[in-house]
Order: structure tokens, then sequence, then C-alpha cells
């Protein structure tokens, strides 16, 4: 159900690349929640660096939506950099599971193939 990648690149470094490999996709970055920072802010004492990037592909977001519009609620797509014991992870949950677990349609069904093909690029091009 997930997909996840270990680098030797810092934190920082793996969220500037990712920005980028994301736009070369073509999808765009809707937001970065920085999660350290918001927790912190929120009188919550968390050390860990974790950003949670929400991306999107308007073309693909239109064809989900079209056959079924209470999907939007899988959306939009997220990829996570975070750091666990001294790594930096990149990962994501498969859109062919979580949309498998929503949805029997099989239209749907490549749809989120075709997301989660360019996802995984996106992934590896960082990592790698």
């Amino acid at each position: 159900m997930k997909y996840m990648k270990t680098t030797q690149k810092s934190v920082e470094e793996t969220v500037s690349l990712l920005e980028s490999s994301v736009r070369r996709n073509d999808f765009g970055v809707l937001h970065i929640h920085d999660l350290k920072t918001t927790l912190n802010n929120k009188g919550i004492s968390f050390d860990r660096e974790c950003r949670i990037f929400e991306i999107c592909n308007p073309a693909y977001a239109n064809r989900v939506l079209s056959q079924d519009m209470s999907m939007n609620m899988a959306l939009p797509c997220r990829i996570s950099v975070y750091e666990d014991e001294g790594h930096t992870i990149i990962g994501m949950v498969r859109p062919t599971a979580m949309l498998a677990s929503l949805s029997s349609d099989p239209e749907m069904a490549k749809i989120a193939e075709e997301v989660e093909k360019q996802m995984v690029r996106m992934i590896d091009e960082v990592a790698d």
C-alpha cells in the first residue's frame, strides 16, 4: 500500500528536488505542510522533520471527479519527505491501493495506475 524510498540527501535538499520533479512531471505543488513547525507552533514539542506535499495534475483530477465526484475526498495526491532514525525517507500511499479501496470502477483503476507511475517516477528521480 505504501511506496517508500530512502535517500542519503538531507530533508531540505530532498524537498527542493521534489518540488522540481513534481513540476517536471506536469503536476503542481498545491501546498507543502511543515509538520514540525505546525506542531511546535501549537505548543507540541516535535523534533523530527516532516514535509507533506499536496500535489495535483488538473487533467487527472478532472477525469477522477468526472467519473465520481465523491472521490474528491481522496484528492489531492500526497508525497511525504521525513526524517527517521537519521535517514531521509520519501513516501506515498499508492493511488492504486487507495482508489481500489474506495471504488471498483475499472476506469478509476486505470487513472490511478497512470498517476501512480508518475508519482513513483518523481520519488525515484529524487531518491537516486
